[in-house]
């Protein structure tokens, strides 16, 4: 349960992160401009490098792990958004402003709907990068299956970690098909 909190909590701020920043990035190729850079560093930054700092300013335990796992979830649900939000056909645009639909009409009706398929492989991405993020997490006091993870590395003890490890496997596998059932839903 530690483990599915820990990435309820960094999967939905992230999200809260990513999601407004990627429509402004869609929209605004500038702001675009300048985050490619940034999420290409993100993405080939090593997980590890993200715990340093947090535990640096925030000791040992969940919030340096949370902090990570945000920090660590947010470049691919920024980027599938931008290319979510950029692949909503022009036409179905301008077919809301020629009926005088108001932007946020625009926006909530038109667009999050026709980009769904695309946000939704990017909250899978960002939740399964997130459980990733687990283990590393249960090296810094996080506790949840990266916890077991650790101390069946740290102890030799092959069996604890194995388990542990499938538990994430199985968590991964669930919470990726929960996403896919939405999408395949939302397709038909």
């Amino acid at each position: 349960m530690q483990t599915v909190a820990l990435v309820t909590v960094a999967v939905f701020v992230a999200v809260l992160i990513a999601f407004p920043l990627g429509i402004l990035a869609a929209r605004r190729p500038r702001i675009e401009a300048v985050l490619r850079p940034i999420l290409d560093i993100m993405q080939t930054v090593p997980p590890w490098v993200y715990l340093i700092p947090a535990v640096m300013i925030f000791s040992l335990g969940r919030v340096p792990a949370i902090i990570a796992t945000i920090v660590y979830g947010v470049p691919p649900m920024l980027r599938l958004t931008t290319m979510a939000f950029k692949g909503v056909p022009k036409d179905l645009k301008e077919l809301g402003a020629a009926i005088g639909a108001p932007p946020r009409a625009i926006l909530t009706k038109i667009e999050i709907p026709a980009a769904t398929p695309t946000l939704l492989v990017g909250l899978n991405q960002c939740i399964l990068l997130s459980l990733a993020m687990v283990v590393l997490a249960g090296l810094v006091g996080a506790g949840g299956l990266g916890a077991e993870v650790t101390r069946g590395l740290t102890r030799m003890e092959m069996g604890l970690g194995l388990r542990a490890g499938l538990a994430i496997v199985a968590v991964a596998l669930l919470l990726d098909r929960v996403t896919r059932g939405i999408l395949q839903r939302k397709r038909t």
